[in-house]
Order: structure tokens, then C-alpha cells, then sequence
């Protein structure tokens, strides 16, 4: 196969699954070496650049998932009859930030930091794709766990968890002590 068809293949492959797919399996379905599909997805998001193609291949951690370009996305919303997604609430935020900086944590963690029940906020996340169930801990009522996922990494233009601003003393000391501390 030459590499005309490798990335058609790779194209091919990236479409067809409609979600993140990681570097190692796109690798193995195209017949490459994985340290070619970087140059791979870089070549074909340029031939997308070049003729104003309405897609891009983003990153999200060690995945690559096709995506509409994000100047495109109210042509989208249009044709799939979507209504604009309610934005998270203060409360989705804080939970939001508690499980992506501390992940995987479960819903008594986060209520811990919080200090108030957070049960709906992390449906609601869950709901919403920004955070999925992670497994349970091992300890007397195997509570679930939560993580973020590639919805939450796309929403916030992240490449990874690495990605995240670094939390300053002043908001550590706030978040964990208040005022009264």
C-alpha cells in the first residue's frame, strides 16, 4: 500500500469510528509503525487546511478522533437540530475541576471538598459526557469512581490532563480551608 492509500485508510478508519480511537490501534488497522501516525494525522489535517475542508483530526491524549472544524459548528448544530447545550452551572464547575484535578475520585470525595451533596452535578456531568465512571474502590460499599473523558478534553481545547492551568496556593488554600480555616 502506498502512503496515498495509508492515509486514506487512516482516514477511513477515523470516520468510520465516530470516537477517539488510540494511536496504537489506528497504527495496527493502517499497517504503519506508530510513530508514523502523528506525520500521518499532520498531513492530512494540512490537506484539509489547504482546501477549506470542513474537518480536522484533533488529539486527545494517546487518541486521534475526526471532528467538524470549530468554525463550522453552528452549520452543524443547524443540521442535526440541536439546541445549544445549557452551560455548566457554578456547582457543575467546581465538581467539574474537583474530579479532573484529583481524578479518579468518587461522588463522597468531591462532596468532601465541596461540602454539599453532589449527586445530581455529577449526573449531570455524566449526562453531559464530561465525566464517565471509572470503576469502584475497594472498600466497604465499593463506591463508583469518576474520571473525565475525551468530551471533556475536546470541550476545554486540551490535549491531555497535562494540559490543565496549575492550581496556585492561594486557590489550593480557598478550596480546601475557606475562609474559616
Amino acid at each position: 500500500m502506498e502512503i496515498s492509500e495509508k492515509l486514506g485508510a487512516l482516514e477511513a478508519v477515523l470516520f468510520a469510528s465516530g470516537e477517539p480511537s488510540e494511536a496504537v490501534r489506528l497504527a495496527e488497522s493502517v499497517g504503519v509503525d506508530v510513530k508514523i501516525i502523528p506525520t500521518m494525522v499532520k498531513l492530512l489535517n494540512e490537506r484539509y487546511s489547504e482546501y477549506g475542508g470542513g474537518l480536522c483530526i484533533k488529539k486527545l491524549e494517546d487518541s486521534y478522533q475526526m471532528c467538524s472544524r470549530e468554525e463550522f459548528s453552528a452549520n452543524v448544530r443547524t443540521a442535526l437540530e440541536k439546541k445549544r447545550s445549557s452551560p455548566l452551572s457554578s456547582a457543575g464547575m467546581e465538581a467539574l475541576t474537583v474530579i479532573a484535578y484529583n481524578q479518579p475520585v468518587s461522588k463522597g470525595f468531591v462532596e468532601n471538598v465541596r461540602g454539599v451533596d453532589s449527586s445530581s452535578v455529577i449526573n449531570n456531568l455524566v449526562e453531559k459526557g464530561l465525566v464517565e465512571e471509572a470503576g469502584r474502590l475497594d472498600v466497604p460499599g465499593k463506591p463508583v469512581i469518576y474520571r473525565t473523558t475525551p468530551v471533556f478534553l475536546r470541550t476545554f481545547g486540551l490535549s491531555s490532563l497535562a494540559d490543565l492551568p496549575v492550581l496556585g496556593q492561594e486557590e489550593f488554600d480557598m478550596e480546601n480551608h475557606g475562609d474559616g480555616g
